[in-house]
């Protein structure tokens, strides 16, 4: 009995150890850079082109005043961080952030501001800083229906020579009606000139979930939108459309999870492109069973393969994808582990094969952790995420070498 007794301590000591080591190993291909955020910060967004990386977020003041900043990635190190604008008025959101983009040395980004007292009433405001210039350009409308409803979550791209492309959740049509009854949350989306034009409306699904972030990329056909949809028996699976010679294709579910839920899981999905290439990262809970997927196509999204699980533990979602060629991609999430959360990212092909997954932080799993970005740059797999701690908020930033995945 005795002897049990220690040779089952002998094995507990060795899976310890083993999970251990293999935690060092795994946090030990993360290179921690300088953040050009301070206190008080979260909701970053990173961006990355050919060109120029940059990363935006935000900082609180008082606890009233919003600034919006940005920073360049120069030679490995972030830059000095630049003011967009600020203001006390904005609609300051955990899931519904800002973001910024880039098209030939113009720069883009949004912030959300209040339209009425109503806690979901905001616009979205576009800030355009023309090429060689220092001066934003900023409070451009992207939407004139001047209804004190939810407008947000949104995608920019950069798209033709002189322009922008943007998708958007839009509630105009939640608004009341003397009868009470209500419409839906739709989705659309628009081109934005380098002057702050905008043309094309369209909407391009009338029905859609209300609070998750939509994703867009560019494949060789046109661009492409995936949203969580939304049926009338409340299903809320991923939905594609796509813009094919001018014109967009109905909404098509990319896979049928069948998520039966009656209200918005806040956890939209993301997408990476090459070509007609496309890889797309998504959470579901369908079954009550939490877990992340990965769906490749080879066609510019008119279809894909099955879903792989990404996961292998408890995960909540909030998930980031990038393609290293054609059938690889790098996929990020969160899942919960002992008393907090993880930040983790593996790389994953088409077949299922993945590699060891590898930790890139610990954090909190509460809102204000908001959703962590990734973007290739060169050779390298940067990271963005809010740390929360008891002295408050601070983007963090670090990056993972492609070939340690």
């Amino acid at each position: 009995m005795k002897r049990g007794f220690i040779y089952s301590l002998f094995i507990i000591f060795i899976i310890i150890v083993s999970c251990t080591q293999k935690s060092k190993k795994a946090i030990s291909k993360v290179y921690y850079i300088d953040s050009p955020a301070t206190e008080n910060s979260s909701l970053p967004n990173l961006f990355s082109s050919n060109e120029n990386t940059l990363l935006s977020w935000v900082e609180m003041k008082d606890d009233t005043l919003a600034i919006l900043y940005y920073a360049e990635l120069k030679n490995g190190k972030w830059q000095a961080p630049r003011e967009i604008l600020k203001g006390d008025d904005w609609f300051v959101n955990w899931a519904d952030f800002p973001m910024i983009t880039e098209n030939k040395g113009q720069l883009l980004s949004h912030v959300l501001k209040k339209s009425s007292p109503d806690t979901y009433s905001y616009d979205i405001k576009l800030n355009i800083l023309p090429r060689d210039s220092n001066n934003w350009v900023t409070n451009l409308p992207l939407h004139t229906d001047e209804t004190p409803t939810e407008h947000g979550f949104v995608t920019a791209l950069p798209y033709k020579e002189d322009s922008f492309f943007i998708s958007w959740l839009d509630g105009r049509n939640t608004l009341e009606k003397e009868d009470g009854s209500r419409g839906a949350m739709t989705l659309r989306a628009a081109e934005v000139s380098v002057n702050g034009k905008v043309s094309n409306e369209v909407v391009l699904d009338s029905s859609t979930c209300d609070c998750c972030q939509t994703t867009a990329v560019m494949t060789s056909n046109g661009p492409v939108v995936i949203y969580r949809d939304r049926t009338e028996n409340e299903i809320r699976d991923m939905s594609i459309v796509r813009n094919v010679a001018g014109k967009w294709t109905a909404p098509k579910t990319i896979y049928p999870d069948n998520w039966l839920i009656k209200g918005c899981p806040v956890n939209g999905p993301k997408a990476a492109s090459s070509g007609n290439n496309l890889a797309i990262a998504w959470f579901t809970a369908a079954n009550d069973q939490p877990k992340v997927n990965l769906a490749f196509s080879n066609d510019g999204g008119i279809s894909f393969d099955d879903p792989i699980r990404i996961d292998d533990a408890t995960s909540i979602g909030r998930v980031d994808v990038l393609l290293l060629d054609k059938k690889i991609a790098i996929v990020s999430w969160m899942q919960m582990e002992d008393e907090g959360a993880v930040l983790m990212a593996v790389k994953v092909d088409s077949l299922g094969n993945r590699g060891e997954a590898v930790l890139i932080s610990r954090l909190e799993g509460s809102r204000g952790t908001g959703f962590p970005q990734m973007e290739l740059v060169g050779d390298k797999v940067y990271f963005a995420w809010t740390l929360v701690s008891e002295e408050g908020s601070h983007v963090k930033t670090a990056y993972v070498s492609a070939d340690q995945f």
